[in-house]
């Protein structure tokens, strides 16, 4: 069987999710050559949407907000393209006012509008680096190579160091050992499809504050299901603990936890694990040179931060690096 030849980059950036789909659009715009590895079969990562049927579920990050003058610029963009409209200014009688946004007609809208002209290879999980003191070479499960000047790595911190164990290079001491410090939540997400709507309040979407729920939430009253349909995600110490247990049984414990807020039982759900839900904590730097020549950059919202924002901002943080090096 032939072996395809190896692909050629200026830059290579690894993860099709807001860190990467935002740097890459930046470089981009600015006349970069930008090539991306995406091992999933779709862009957004943790802004996933999922369909059964006539249902809908936004089952990861469940909305947007803005803190930063940039960001807001950004969503505002969003809105006149008609890919994000605000949902709510908070999900109690106390609503802080800060708007919270959501995609349209679903989060995965955005990541989705996001890499429509840019270059992306889906299903393309790296499996190996090393560099040759000029450009990095990425082999990938099945075998193709891929040549970069530049990486930009914006997966979860333990994959990333994964990868770099296996290279012919090593990380400075000291930051390993803050890399390694970087911790992440898991989530345990349920999918339930209901016969009739919930009794989740409006705006649709509330955090129970104790037990083993961290957040629910009705899409159909958010606006993007059809049908009652809802998302219901399990506390990191709950999904911890249930993490290595059948799914369909850690999913049933979730459903009955919430069974006060279903009106009755679902007639069916699906259950995913989120490994790398939200980061515990955050490097104190938007991104992070881990390697100069040939340059290697890490970013993701371990760096910018644990939200949609935080990740659009190390991105777009990733990217300056470069342009400044260039």
């Amino acid at each position: 069987m032939a072996t395809s030849a190896p692909k050629r980059s200026e830059i290579l950036v690894m993860g099709a999710g807001l860190a990467g789909l935002a740097a890459s659009g930046l470089l981009q715009n600015s006349g970069k050559e930008v090539r991306i590895a995406e091992k999933g079969h779709g862009v957004g990562g943790r802004m996933a949407t999922r369909r059964a049927g006539d249902a809908t579920f936004d089952h990861g990050a469940q909305f947007i907000t803005a803190r930063s003058a940039r960001f807001s610029n950004a969503i505002r963009v969003w809105e006149e393209a008609g890919i994000a409209e605000s949902w709510c200014k908070g999900f109690s009688a106390e609503a802080d006012g800060h708007t919270r946004w959501r995609g349209k007609p679903s989060m995965t809208a955005i990541p989705k509008h996001l890499s429509r002209d840019l270059s992306i290879e889906l299903e393309t999980e790296v499996v190996s680096l090393d560099h040759d003191g000029t450009e990095w070479r990425v082999v990938t499960r099945d075998g193709r190579e891929i040549f970069a000047k530049i990486m930009i790595m914006t997966a979860p911190v333990p994959q990333s160091l994964a990868l770099i164990d296996i290279g012919n290079f090593r990380l400075e001491h000291e930051l390993r050992q803050q890399l390694e410090g970087l911790d992440y939540e898991r989530c345990i997400a349920v999918m339930a499809t209901l016969a009739v709507p919930s009794l989740v309040p409006a705006p649709g979407g509330f955090a129970p504050g104790d037990g083993p729920i961290s957040w629910i939430a009705d899409n159909q009253k958010k606006g993007i299901s059809a049908r009652p349909a809802v998302t219901i995600h399990g506390t990191d110490s709950f999904s911890l603990s249930h993490w290595a247990e059948d799914r369909e049984k850690a999913g049933l414990k979730l459903i009955e936890a919430a069974r006060s807020w279903l009106g009755g039982t679902p007639e069916s759900f699906q259950v995913h694990g989120w490994k790398y839900s939200k980061p515990k904590t955050v490097f104190p730097e938007a991104c992070v040179v881990a390697h100069q020549k040939p340059l290697l950059i890490l970013a993701g919202d371990a760096f910018g931060g644990p939200k949609v924002e935080g990740a659009a901002l190390s991105g777009w943080a990733a990217a300056e690096t470069v342009l400044n090096h260039s």
